[in-house]
């Protein structure tokens, strides 16, 4: 995918806030820490549209990104850190919620999770929560650069048991060598309906 702008457009916490977007958008939702920023950054070919922090758990509102005029990228909270505040943690659930289930404009849900952590309880929350709301999800799994590929192959089994989804369900990527970019945009554009302009 060629990428001609991406610009940030807002932050919110509330329905009132979100930005009168026509376009489809797509949502990131992960684990705090699992590289959800440089997910982003990696896709849109930039250094520091989401800015990234060796602190997880920084990202508390819905952060929402025009991308090639096109579609809208929208960055959710990092969940599960046990060093944010409870009365934030407690936030995220309705927070999110009330995003997936009355966004119009909402094609689909990258969801984020980190190739060597198994799955939890919030992942499986999220996966219902997009389920019940008929809602696309394209499941990528991160670091990979981080990992043997025989241990690679070991985390994608277990976690894709642990989900109850095929392997084949599974996106691996690397923001550092850049793997799996392209299939995640391809994954991306096919629910949005706009062909590739590279």
């Amino acid at each position: 995918m060629k990428i001609t702008s991406a610009e940030f457009v807002t932050s919110a916490t509330k329905p009132s806030q979100y930005p009168s977007m026509a376009m489809p958008e797509i949502a990131f939702a992960g684990r705090s820490n699992v590289g959800k920023s440089s997910l982003i950054n990696t896709l849109v070919n930039r250094k520091h549209l989401v800015k990234t922090s060796s602190t997880p758990g920084r990202t508390q509102l819905i952060n929402f990104f025009d991308i090639n005029q096109r579609m809208g990228f929208v960055d959710l909270p990092g969940y599960g850190y046990a060093k944010v505040p409870v009365a934030v943690r407690k936030k995220w659930g309705p927070m999110i919620e009330t995003y997936l289930s009355g966004r119009e404009t909402l094609s689909g849900v990258v969801v984020i999770m980190d190739i060597r952590r198994i799955p939890r309880q919030e992942e499986l929350n999220l996966l219902g929560w997009l389920n019940h709301y008929a809602i696309a999800g394209i499941l990528v799994l991160t670091k990979t650069d981080k990992l043997s590929k025989n241990k690679q192959a070991k985390q994608h089994h277990l976690i894709a048991r642990a989900l109850e989804r095929p392997k084949n369900d599974f996106i691996l990527f690397s923001a550092k060598t850049r793997r799996g970019r392209d299939t995640i945009w391809n994954a991306i554009l096919s629910l949005i309906n706009i062909e590739d302009n590279k």
